[in-house]
């Protein structure tokens, strides 16, 4: 059970949360997308938003910045947060633009204003819950993809709603968070999509 549940950890990494939604999003739009320009896409996503953070981590790691890759304190998430807030920047202003999915845009913008308060807390000294800030973020996001393209994922979302039990399951167990980081986390990851809702559903 304990490897089950450090496993659980791991698959769902708030690093690999909006490659995963952003490759649903290609798989259900209804709107016509050049294959080769969905590959590039995603491709430019995985190293931008999984492989150059884990890199980065290596570096930090080498300068004594952060000790394990839970980045157990509020300190060592500082580095970790600015760069993927800036990561995300660069992904809004070099790979997905509003005019070719505007869904996508709101998704990853949503997403850096849970990255950014993430960051904020860190300051304050109050570490959240990232895996539940990701999960539940992709998870308001594909609910409202379902009503935006009025398209039955009932089972995709109840598969997600039990991957959200696992995680929060998986970091009590671990010892990672406690019920209020969790708690936290969850609301500063769908409180923001809900919110963006409005600018493209």
């Amino acid at each position: 059970m304990d490897r089950l549940l450090k496993s659980i950890s791991y698959i769902f990494h708030p690093l690999v949360m909006p490659l995963f939604a952003i490759w649903f999003y290609f798989e259900i739009s209804p709107r016509f997308i050049p294959e080769d320009i969905v590959q590039g896409k995603l491709i430019s996503i995985f190293i931008l938003t999984i492989l150059l953070p884990i890199l980065t981590y290596f570096l930090l790691k080498t300068l004594g910045k952060v000790n394990s890759v839970h980045l157990e304190t509020p300190k060592e998430r500082l580095y970790p947060l600015m760069l993927y807030s800036v990561i995300i920047i660069i992904v809004l202003q070099r790979i997905i633009t509003p005019s070719q999915a505007i869904e996508i845009y709101f998704f990853l913008i949503g997403l850096l204003i849970s990255n950014m308060t993430c960051l904020l807390m860190a300051i304050m000294n109050f570490k959240i819950s990232l895996h539940m800030m990701a999960v539940c973020s992709v998870f308001m996001f594909f609910v409202a993809l379902s009503i935006h393209f009025s398209i039955n994922i009932n089972g995709t979302l109840a598969l997600m709603a039990v991957m959200i039990g696992a995680i929060a399951t998986s970091r009590l167990h671990l010892k990672a968070h406690n019920g209020k980081e969790l708690i936290i986390g969850a609301f500063i990851g769908a409180i923001p999509q809900l919110v963006l809702v409005n600018y493209w559903l």
